[in-house]
């Protein structure tokens, strides 16, 4: 019982410490300015880990090299952790691995509740910072279903479609890591 407490609280944490490092390096490759809320949040939260990074690892293109390596960073610490509590004399090699799984899966999980925001946000349609911010992330995302799917009924159905796309890669990424970690 001890072991799954702790295994969720590092979970949680590395899920939200990764997740703004991918959103921080999402957002930058999408030049979203982070004058509004979500960013200054995204900066607050990241810059401690990402800043000496940059020292290390410039960018590349468009891409923030050390945003990538702190997500990496913050998934091969979490299961560092977890396994020093298992206490397991081998299978070290392993968590580099299941930290890179870990970078995936948090992939899949960031892009799945951004388009759940956007979706809930159509609804409502509220003219908010966050509103717009969430807005330019997700419709370049949606954009090719957009091209595929047509308006069902004046619906558009691309964030479903996206979203059970989504959920097909987690399983299929959830089954290839237990085929390798095995």
């Amino acid at each position: 019982m001890a072991y799954q407490i702790i295994s969720f609280l590092l979970d949680v944490a590395a899920g939200l410490l990764g997740g703004a490092c991918l959103l921080r390096l999402y957002m930058q490759y999408q030049r979203v300015p982070f004058g509004n809320p979500v960013g200054r949040f995204v900066f607050a939260l990241t810059d401690w880990l990402i800043l000496p990074l940059r020292k290390l690892l410039p960018s590349i293109r468009r891409w923030d090299t050390a945003s990538v390596v702190a997500v990496y960073l913050v998934e091969l610490a979490q299961f560092g952790l977890l396994w020093l509590l298992l206490g397991r004399a081998g299978g070290a090699g392993l968590v580099p691995v299941a930290a890179l799984f870990g970078v995936l899966r948090l992939v899949i999980s960031l892009l799945t509740g951004l388009v759940i925001v956007y979706a809930i946000l159509s609804w409502v349609r509220a003219d908010s910072a966050i509103g717009d911010v969430i807005e330019r992330l997700c419709v370049p995302l949606l954009r090719p279903w957009r091209k595929l799917i047509p308006l069902v009924g004046g619906i558009d159905l691309s964030a479903l479609v996206f979203l059970v796309v989504l959920q097909v890669a987690a399983i299929a990424l959830a089954a290839l890591q237990a085929a390798i970690l095995a």
